[in-house]
């Protein structure tokens, strides 16, 4: 999306938890009302229009771009993205294992199984560990268990965490992530385990690296945005 020119001087968030611009309430993309669930993200929002300068610039407004999506398309398809959630789960990065070289496999027991264990213990998921990359099925009774929670997550929540999830490519981190039994840092260290061993071995190129720090700061925007949310 293209910047266009600042049309206003005002920005304030209204009782019901909505942002007005001079006094007119702002719309999603579908036309309906941006109200977030929390006065700690409406504070936020408001500082992303706040902080426009003559030209208002989307691209900036990351908090804004989430909330859109957790009313405009998470709302009204939220039991969809639920079972695309736990597709995703089914085939969790954390669970899928190599067995070689050596210190990669210590690598990926050192940094993965504590989330495996985590879902295990935490949300009474059985998910299983598998070596190699042919799809193995995990356990009815782990995608069971890990649904309610997925389904409990508010709008504003599973949107963040479908981000999370699709960045890290694990549901099950981003279920940790979401639950707080693991900070935002130590999450995407965890999730680029196998990168980062190739890094250490092979280097990286420029484009790849700001590639990478890119997601990162969507990943940690989205963060963010998941804690502000919690009503």
């Amino acid at each position: 999306m293209t910047a266009r020119r600042r049309f206003y001087k005002d920005v304030t968030v209204t009782d019901d938890l909505g942002i007005a611009l001079d006094g007119r309430p702002v719309k999603t993309p579908m036309k309906a009302p941006l109200r977030l669930p929390t006065r700690a993200l409406a504070d936020a929002v408001a500082v992303e229009w706040e902080e426009q300068g003559e030209e208002i610039k989307p691209a900036t407004m990351t908090l804004t771009k989430l909330a859109n999506t957790a009313i405009d398309r998470v709302a009204v398809q939220h039991e969809a993205i639920v079972q695309e959630v736990l597709e995703y789960a089914n085939s969790d990065l954390v669970c899928y294992r190599t067995d070689r070289p050596p210190d990669l496999v210590a690598l990926q027991v050192k940094d993965w199984d504590p989330i495996v264990d985590w879902a295990r213990t935490a949300l009474d998921a059985p998910f299983e560990v598998t070596d190699g990359i042919i799809h193995r099925p995990q356990p009815e009774a782990a995608i069971s268990a890990f649904a309610p929670v997925v389904q409990g997550l508010t709008d504003f929540e599973l949107a963040a965490f479908y981000s999370i999830m699709t960045l890290t490519g694990s549901a099950i981190l981003a279920m940790m992530l979401t639950r707080k039994a693991i900070a935002p840092e130590a999450g995407w260290t965890a999730a680029h385990v196998d990168e980062d061993y190739q890094i250490e071995h092979w280097g990286q190129d420029d484009e790849a690296r700001d590639r990478r720090a890119g997601r990162h700061a969507e990943f940690m925007t989205c963060c963010r945005f998941m804690e502000l949310a919690r009503v």
